[in-house]
């Protein structure tokens, strides 16, 4: 028969109102939180070049299509037989339903973007507590630092998100549920939540 293994202190489950995090650990935990909020930074820097050009694109393209429109507008059109300008004028709404796909996909880049952001916010408030040695190890602290996160968060989604993993403290069944929700219960294809 083994004997129980003891966990002190230090190994034993913490949460807000039982911080349980010695010094020694706390600046590993920076630097990796600091590690984490640089590669998000670099990630959103990279990609907002690219979207701002992809933009610029949409946009030109967008004042082609509406001289291409009025220039068609002003074709003749015999009666009774397809038209260079019948032709022109299906293509026009084929190319602006496209277009109107891609604006959504800008909407979903808008809402990431938003995301790491606040993810990078987060990680820095976390963070500054660690680094604070008087609030290091005061539950108020941590309790108000989730708090603030959680007022932050704009969609139903992400309050859910945080509440499922503040109860189970278990990411991979959260995520697994949040996923479940989303794609497999409510969310029709196609839809968006706009905030």
């Amino acid at each position: 028969m083994k004997e129980p293994v003891l966990k002190s202190p230090s190994t034993l489950p913490s949460d807000a109102s039982r911080p349980n995090l010695d010094q020694s650990q706390a600046s590993e935990i920076i630097l990796m939180l600091n590690l984490s909020m640089a590669q998000i930074e670099l990630a959103l820097k990279d990609s907002t070049g690219s979207v701002n050009e992809l933009t610029d694109s949409f946009t030109a393209i967008s004042r082609a299509l509406n001289v291409i429109k009025e220039v068609a507008q002003q074709l003749p059109s015999p009666p009774g037989e397809p038209t260079a300008k019948t032709e022109i004028e299906s293509l026009l709404g084929e190319v602006g339903a496209k277009i109107g796909i891609a604006i959504m996909a800008f909407q979903f880049y808008d809402r990431l973007s938003q995301r790491l952001t606040q993810v990078s916010r987060n990680l820095e408030g976390v963070g500054e507590l660690v680094n604070d040695h008087g609030r290091l190890n005061n539950p108020n602290e941590w309790i108000a630092l989730q708090q603030k996160i959680r007022a932050k968060y704009v969609t139903e989604e992400d309050k859910r998100m945080f509440d499922m993993l503040m109860e189970t403290r278990d990411l991979q069944k959260v995520l697994a549920e949040i996923v479940r929700v989303k794609y497999e219960d409510h969310q029709p294809e196609g839809d968006i939540e706009l905030f």
